[in-house]
């Protein structure tokens, strides 16, 4: 079975994101970027996958050269090979582009299964996973916390609002994954260092076939801007019944919550 995975490489969420002078994108210069914690669900799951039943799994992710540091971490974590896809023509690519250079990447491979975080973590817009399946007409299910393969089929529960549900689907298929799918591993030694002499080949918009036409965005951010600051606690001093009685009082005239 081969299963691939889509990767992207975004911000650490622990990360303090500054806006740029431009208003429309964040800083880059100082920030720690790492693997989207939903694409590392992905991952692990390909990768239990493989250990139950054979194959090999194979990252695919789209970005400038730092990508190569979050296919290194997957590779480390057990994969087998790793894509990069790299061009000038990627770097303002919406998630529409994002799509079409990620499908047309994973067309010649021929996976029996396409996996990828349920969202990448900065952006949210959760549309990557829909428009690759679009794009390749292949089944699709959405927020994963479950996944079974038997018979050239998937069955899989999602998360849905308040409870889950079951489909089932023919493969292939795109799978995107939600937290409680399992618990990703760290790397170990061994796998770090073989992480390193894995070959990790890149391919350009010419060599997927892509014109700058069919790659330019449909959607621009027109601005950035950080969430309010949040005010002061204020602490209550006293016993418990002063204290009960400032809190009421508070909530009454300051918060106007009740």
């Amino acid at each position: 079975m081969k299963i691939a995975v889509c990767v992207k490489q975004v911000p650490d969420t622990e990360t303090r994101i500054r806006i740029a002078p431009d208003g429309k994108g964040i800083v880059e210069s100082d920030l720690n970027w790492i693997v989207s914690p939903y694409d590392e669900f992905a991952i692990e799951e390909a990768l239990r996958i493989k250990e139950a039943k054979g194959g090999e799994v194979v990252l695919v992710s789209l970005g400038p050269d730092r990508v190569q540091s979050a296919l290194r971490s997957g590779l480390a974590m057990g994969a087998d090979s790793a894509l990069h896809l790299k061009d000038p023509l990627f770097d303002q690519a919406d998630t529409l582009a994002t799509a079409w250079a990620l499908a047309t990447a994973l067309k010649p491979l021929a996976a029996d299964l396409i996996l990828m975080g349920q969202q990448g973590v900065g952006g949210d817009n959760s549309q990557v996973p829909g428009l690759v399946a679009e794009i390749l007409d292949l089944p699709q299910v959405t927020t994963a916390v479950k996944i079974e393969l038997q018979d050239g089929k998937a069955t899989i529960e999602r998360e849905i609002e308040g409870a889950h549900e079951t489909w089932e689907v023919t493969l292939p298929a795109v799978v995107s994954a939600q937290k409680g799918l399992n618990e990703p591993r760290y790397a170990s030694l061994k796998g770090i260092m073989a992480a390193k002499k894995k070959v990790i080949e890149t391919r350009s918009a010419a060599d997927l076939g892509l014109s700058a036409e069919q790659l330019a965005p449909k959607t621009g951010v027109v601005a950035l801007e950080l969430p309010p600051a949040r005010s002061a606690v204020k602490m209550i001093e006293g016993d418990a019944d002063r204290q009960v009685k400032e809190l009421l009082r508070l909530l009454h005239e300051e918060a106007k919550v009740i």
